[in-house]
């Protein structure tokens, strides 16, 4: 996974910015003030397999998704807190979500 790019100061983005770097994160979607996207696995284990992976990398950058598991559905929602709503931070870590699945 890339590492993702801290700020002490995170910028919130506005409207227009989130939809035109949603383009090229086509699975993820803008829900709120949060980013999420749901994925499937083939069954429970999967799923905690991933769970287990993402809760190493978020500690590592200090950037915490909310997780919520339903048996082989992962859903994460990404917000910046400090910055009350989407920043790049959600972004940086949605795309190395991505590229470490392959998607």
């Amino acid at each position: 996974m890339t590492p993702v790019q801290s700020s002490s100061n995170p910028q919130r983005l506005d409207e227009p910015e989130i939809e035109r770097r949603l383009q090229s994160l086509p699975e993820w979607s803008h829900a709120g003030d949060q980013l999420q996207r749901t994925f499937v696995f083939a069954n429970f284990l999967e799923a905690m397999r991933f769970v287990n992976a993402i809760s190493t990398r978020a500690e590592a950058v200090q950037h915490h998704p909310d997780i919520l598991v339903r048996w082989n559905r992962v859903t994460l929602s990404l917000s910046t807190h400090d910055a009350g709503g989407i920043s790049a931070k959600d972004f940086a870590f949605a795309s190395d979500v991505d590229q470490s699945l392959g998607t």
